[in-house]
C-alpha cells in the first residue's frame, strides 16, 4: 500500500541524498537511518544506515524494478569468490539503468543479518566442509536473520506504489508482501558461478528455496 511522505513511519530518518555517477549512469543516492535496527547493530556490528539508489520518476509509480540487496563486504569490497552477491548487485543495477527507472535498496545486513564477525566464523566452518546453513546453526545462529521493515519504509518514502523484485529468493517476496509492499512479480538475477561459489549456490537452491538452476546449466558453467 502506498504511504504518502507526510505520514512516513517514524522509525525512518532521512539523513542525506545526492546524485552519484556510476558505471551504469547517474543515480540518486538516499541515506536513511532505521531506528528498529539499533539493537541488532550493537549486537552484531550492523549499521542502521541503509541506502536507496534510484533512477527515474518513482512518485506514484507502479511495477517499479526493485533490488533489495544485503551488504556483502567480502565480495563487494574484497572480491571474494565464495558468493554471487557482487555479481547480482551489478546485474540488477545494469537492468534498472536499462529500464530507466528503478530502485536498489542496499541494506546493511552483512552475512544474512548475522554480522561480519559471525560471517567469517561461519566461513571457517565452511572451509572445513560444512555448508552455509549448517555453519550458521553450529554457531547457534539463524539460517537467515534479515528483516525488511526498513525496505518497506524506504519504498513508501520514495512514493513507489508497486514493485517487480529482482531476486532469486521467493522468501524475500513473501517478507515484503507481509509488510504491505505490493509485489507484482519477480524477475530472476542469474549470474555466472565459479569453483568456489557453485556449492554455496547449490545450498541456497536445495536448502533455502532460492529459484536457481538445478543442476547448474552448462551455459552457467562455461561462464564461470
Amino acid at each position: 500500500m502506498y504511504v504518502p511522505k507526510r505520514v512516513i513511519r517514524p522509525q525512518l530518518q532521512v539523513i542525506a541524498n545526492a546524485p552519484v555517477p556510476t558505471n551504469h549512469g547517474l543515480f540518486d543516492m538516499h541515506v536513511f537511518r532505521w531506528a528498529e535496527d539499533q539493537h541488532a547493530s550493537c549486537e552484531h556490528g550492523l549499521s542502521p544506515d541503509h541506502v536507496a539508489l534510484t533512477t527515474g520518476d518513482l512518485e506514484g509509480a507502479d511495477d517499479v524494478l526493485v533490488r533489495v540487496h544485503s551488504e556483502c563486504l567480502t565480495s563487494e569490497v574484497f572480491g571474494s569468490l565464495k558468493c554471487d552477491c557482487k555479481l547480482q548487485l551489478d546485474a540488477a543495477q545494469a537492468r534498472i539503468a536499462e529500464a530507466g527507472r528503478g530502485v536498489i535498496l542496499y541494506l546493511r545486513q552483512e552475512g544474512r543479518g548475522i554480522g561480519l564477525a559471525n560471517k567469517i566464523k561461519a566461513y571457517e566452518l565452511q572451509h572445513h566442509g560444512h555448508d552455509t546453513v549448517d555453519a550458521n546453526r553450529m554457531l547457534g545462529l539463524p539460517d537467515d536473520a534479515r528483516e525488511y521493515g526498513s525496505a518497506a519504509a524506504m519504498l513508501s518514502f520514495l512514493g513507489v506504489r508497486s514493485v517487480r523484485l529482482l531476486t532469486n529468493n521467493p522468501a524475500k517476496v513473501d517478507g515484503l508482501t507481509a509488510l504491505g509492499v505490493d509485489v507484482r512479480g519477480r524477475e530472476p538475477v542469474i549470474v555466472s558461478t565459479n569453483q568456489f561459489s557453485a556449492g554455496y549456490l547449490e545450498t541456497k537452491r536445495a536448502r533455502m528455496g532460492h529459484a536457481l538452476p538445478a543442476p547448474l546449466s552448462e551455459a552457467t558453467r562455461d561462464a564461470s
